[in-house]
C-alpha cells in the first residue's frame, strides 16, 4: 500500500490536517475532484511532480456539471479529454490494476471514445459533455484503486522543461509510441484488444488495433497534428527528460507490466517526435 499513499520520491508527509475542500470541477481532464492526488511544479528546477497519497487530500464534496465545462475550447477539451482516457488507460494496463480498477477504466474508455470527439466539435452538445464529465470522473476515481504508468512520468518531464506544453497536449504525442513499446513486448495483449473494442473496433483481434484506435481519435478531436518541435522540444534533450521522469516521478515505472529503461524513454521519444 506504500505505494498508493507516496507514488513520488521525496516529499514530507502532512503535519497538520488540511481544510475541507469543495471541489467543483470546469474541466474534463484530471479527475482532481474525486482524487487525493495533486501536481506542483518549480520552472527554476526543472521539475514537475506529482503528489498526495493522504486520505485527508480527498475533496469531501464533488460537483461535476457539464454546463460549467460549455466554454472551454475545442483543442484544450480534446487535451483534457485526452488527459482522462489515457489516465483510464493506464490504469488498466498497470501492474496494480484490479477488478475494481478495470471497471471504472473500461467504463471511462468507452464512454470518451463515443463522445469526446462530439464535445470537441460540438461545445454546447450538453450530452457529450456530460458522458466525457462522466468518464473523467471515473478516471479518478481508477487512480485511487489503480495507478497509472511511467506515460505520465514521461510527460511530466517533457512539460517539465516546456510548460507552455498543455499535460494533455503531450500525452497525446506520446500515446502511440508509448503503449506501441509494450505492445511489442507482448506485455498484456488481451487488454489492449480490450481497450480497441473499447474505443468502438468490435471486432478487433490484434493488440494493435488499439493504437488505430488511438490514432482514430486523435484525428476525429483535431489532434493527430501536435508535434513536440512546436513546443521547443528537441531530441537532445531526450536522455535528459528520461532521467527527469525517472528522478522525479520514478514510483510510476513500477507500474509497467515490463521493465521501461532510460534507453527505453529516449528510443519512445524519438519514436513520438516530429
Amino acid at each position: 500500500m506504500g505505494l498508493y499513499r507516496r507514488r513520488y520520491r521525496g516529499g514530507k508527509e502532512l503535519k497538520n490536517a488540511p481544510l475541507p475542500v469543495i471541489a467543483i470541477t470546469t474541466t474534463a481532464g484530471t479527475g482532481s475532484e474525486v482524487d487525493q492526488w495533486g501536481v506542483i511544479s518549480n520552472d527554476e528546477t526543472h521539475e514537475k511532480i506529482g503528489f498526495g497519497g493522504d486520505d485527508r487530500l480527498f475533496p469531501v464534496l464533488a460537483i461535476v456539471d457539464p454546463e460549467l465545462m460549455k466554454t472551454v475550447p475545442p483543442a484544450f477539451t480534446a487535451y483534457q479529454g485526452f488527459d482522462a482516457l489515457l489516465q483510464a488507460v493506464e490504469c488498466y494496463v498497470s501492474s496494480f490494476a484490479s477488478l475494481m480498477s478495470d471497471m471504472y477504466a473500461l467504463t471511462a474508455i468507452e464512454h470518451i471514445g463515443e463522445y469526446l470527439a462530439r464535445a470537441v466539435k460540438y461545445g454546447n452538445d450538453l450530452e457529450a459533455r456530460e458522458h466525457v464529465a462522466f468518464a473523467n470522473t471515473l478516471s479518478g476515481v481508477a487512480m485511487t484503486v489503480s495507478v497509472t504508468t511511467s506515460e505520465h512520468s514521461l510527460e511530466h518531464a517533457m512539460s517539465a522543461y516546456h510548460q507552455d506544453l498543455p499535460h494533455g497536449a503531450g500525452l497525446i504525442m506520446l500515446c502511440s509510441a508509448y503503449f506501441s513499446h509494450f505492445i511489442e513486448k507482448h506485455a498484456c495483449d488481451e487488454r489492449y484488444i480490450r481497450m480497441a473494442r473499447a474505443l468502438g473496433m468490435k471486432d478487433a483481434g490484434d493488440p494493435m488495433d488499439f493504437i488505430t484506435m488511438l490514432e482514430k481519435l486523435k484525428a476525429d478531436c483535431g489532434a493527430a497534428d501536435l508535434k513536440m518541435s512546436d513546443y521547443g522540444i528537441t531530441p537532445e534533450e531526450f536522455p535528459a527528460i528520461a532521467g527527469n521522469a525517472r528522478k522525479t516521478m520514478g514510483g510510476l515505472f513500477s507500474s509497467d507490466r515490463t521493465p521501461l529503461t532510460d534507453e527505453d524513454c529516449v528510443a519512445i521519444l524519438r519514436k513520438a517526435y516530429r
